[in-house]
């Protein structure tokens, strides 16, 4: 009887220890093996630029192909041209522009327009090549808030709080430590309201040491975007005035 409540009694120790073990991880600590396994702190630090281009498919089956050009700490720009002529509305071309400190889109069916408010604040934290890799020096704070199922995959959650701007919660998986799901609100002026936005990004492929989904999943109330990456180029030099609003006598 002494043996076996002796064995009960390291069987618990063990038991609670892991627990303990397991309760010690912090937000820090999920943040980097996430920043590992996409290549790590240096190979990501070591990141100056990044172009991808690929095919966009909208949820109404309409497919047309897509630029994205991200550039330290934040600067990016999305240029998507799709054709609507089956609609009666020929060509639909879509160029948001980011240059670190304002938004612009020039949009054919919508119009021309700055980027403002949340939208904006939202660019701003947007750090390329990860927002977790020097959140800190953002004064955005970071909290675990647990694990969350992402379909199959059990995920740890990241809550980021920026001092501006929408929260964000992470989703980062809990085997891989890849990131695999983001989620914010952000109030959309030309519709009145917010929405709730969901980005999930999978078949993570290496370029030049570090990690890059080729599939990035877009959701809200609005619509379903998927973006599948063709082909990436990184730490090539990219035509800065990509990144800007239009000179109104160039064009560019």
């Amino acid at each position: 009887m002494l043996k076996n409540g002796s064995r009960r009694l390291v069987l618990l120790t063990l038991f609670l220890g892991c627990v303990q073990f397991a309760a010690a991880q912090t937000a820090d600590d999920i943040i980097e093996k996430d920043l590992a396994a996409l290549g790590g702190r240096t190979a990501l630090s070591n990141l100056r630029s990044r172009s991808m281009k690929g095919t966009i498919t909208g949820s109404s089956g309409l497919t047309g192909p897509v630029e994205i050009l991200n550039e330290v700490p934040n600067k990016s720009r999305t240029f998507v041209q799709l054709d609507l002529s089956g609609l009666g509305l020929g060509k639909f071309v879509q160029d948001q522009r980011f240059d670190g400190t304002s938004g612009y889109v020039i949009d054919t069916m919508q119009g021309n327009r700055d980027i403002t408010g949340e939208q904006l604040d939202a660019m701003k934290i947007a750090q390329f090549p990860s927002p977790l890799l020097n959140y800190k020096g953002m004064g955005t704070t970071v909290e675990l808030a647990g694990k969350e199922k992402v379909g199959d995959r059990d995920a740890y959650v990241l809550i980021g709080k920026p001092k501006a701007g929408p929260v964000i919660r992470y989703y980062i998986d809990a085997e891989t430590y890849l990131p695999i799901r983001s989620v914010m609100k952000t109030m959309v002026p030309q519709l009145g309201t917010e929405v709730e936005q969901t980005q999930e990004t999978s078949d993570f492929r290496e370029v030049d040491g570090v990690k890059v989904p080729f599939r990035i999943k877009t959701t809200s109330s609005l619509q379903t975007i998927l973006v599948t990456i063709t082909q990436v180029e990184q730490n090539k030099q990219i035509d800065q005035s990509l990144f800007s609003k239009p000179d109104a006598n160039t064009g560019k």
